[in-house]
């Protein structure tokens, strides 16, 4: 029985303009310290499974970038997605892939590239407690983590019937709530909806087949990649199996967990200063509290201001608040193109 990491690392991260652009998506960028975040998730997975059995998928133009970045891992290992079909598509391909090397009996880790996580060791041993649970019992497992806030913007899991130790029953999922209803569900016990899943590629290929239409028909095409995605449709896995499905357990976790979202989320995640000031680049804060600074170029200072984030990238500076940072999508559509689409 071997165990295999899967890593999602597609997509661009819009809420971080300027700094994201499709040829360097967030993914790649460095917002939690000076390393970007897909080396940081690969060197917290390094210790747990090996380069040569952790799966990248990602974008087309990404390949050579990944491939820069990760040199420990084999050109096959960074997938190419033909284009964007939902996350129960790139897992689906993935446990093929896995099934065509290593069996349906191998166990699959499966994550994002976009996270911060604060305690690795802790992330590392309730992924290898998932693993035993999802093989023990033939389930798809996902690891809920422990709310330290009632945040609205996540999804959220209820725990059902306990199976084995601290694995239980999946009672439901929750899409985002409202902070209300986000604090009522903190009180009863809910856990975040993470995205951590760990299954056999097996297992998860059975529920494909039988509970997701969008999907299951790509089956058919095996490894080839094209003729895959060609006949997927695009949904999530959460919405696609999970949700479907009557094999799903989930595990609590408590390792410091966030998912690195926003600008505003860099506060949580980044080193601060004694007056709770979160500066990465050339930043001084005088008399300034509870901000938020990247500096790729430049210099920056802060005089007498609390709640900001500030962005200075080549000749461009984007000054919001905390609140407005989460979504820049409004933002961004007023500009003028040579500013908005700027690389």
């Amino acid at each position: 029985m071997t165990r295999w990491a899967v890593v999602l690392a597609g997509g661009v991260g819009s809420r971080f303009w300027p700094l994201s652009t499709p040829e360097r998506p967030k993914q790649l960028l460095p917002l939690v310290d000076d390393a970007p975040l897909l080396r940081n998730t690969l060197d917290r997975l390094a210790p747990l499974v090996p380069a040569a059995r952790t799966l990248i998928l990602t974008n087309a133009g990404l390949v050579a970038s990944i491939a820069a970045l990760a040199p420990e891992l084999p050109t096959a290992n960074i997938i190419a997605e033909p284009r964007p079909a939902g996350t129960a598509a790139a897992l689906a391909f993935a446990a093929v892939e896995i099934e065509r090397r290593a069996g349906r009996g191998a166990t699959m880790i499966c994550v994002h590239a976009d996270w911060s996580v604060g305690k690795p060791q802790e992330f590392r041993r309730r992924l290898a407690e998932a693993a035993s649970v999802a093989e023990t019992h033939a389930a798809l497992v996902t690891v809920g983590i422990v709310p330290s806030r009632p945040d609205p913007g996540f999804g959220y899991i209820q725990p059902g019937d306990v199976v084995d130790g601290d694995a239980r029953r999946v009672a439901r999922f929750v899409e985002k709530p409202t902070r209300e209803v986000a604090e009522r569900m903190v009180r009863d016990g809910y856990l975040w909806n993470s995205g951590i899943f760990v299954w056999r590629a097996g297992d998860f290929l059975d529920e494909v087949r039988a509970h997701t239409p969008e999907v299951a028909p790509a089956l058919v095409a095996g490894g080839d990649i094209d003729e895959f995605f060609a006949a997927a449709k695009s949904i999530s896995v959460d919405v696609g199996v999970l949700e479907r499905s009557g094999r799903v357990m989930v595990l609590p976790g408590d390792f410091a967990w966030d998912d690195v979202g926003t600008w505003a989320s860099l506060h949580r995640v980044r080193q601060r200063d004694a007056a709770e000031n979160a500066l990465a680049g050339a930043a001084h804060a005088v008399e300034s509290q509870g901000n938020v600074v990247h500096a790729e170029h430049g210099q920056v200072v802060l005089y007498g201001v609390s709640g900001l984030v500030v962005i200075t990238q080549d000749g461009l500076t984007v000054v919001t608040t905390m609140d407005r940072a989460a979504d820049l999508k409004k933002l961004v559509e007023a500009l003028p193109a040579e500013v908005r689409d700027r690389r």
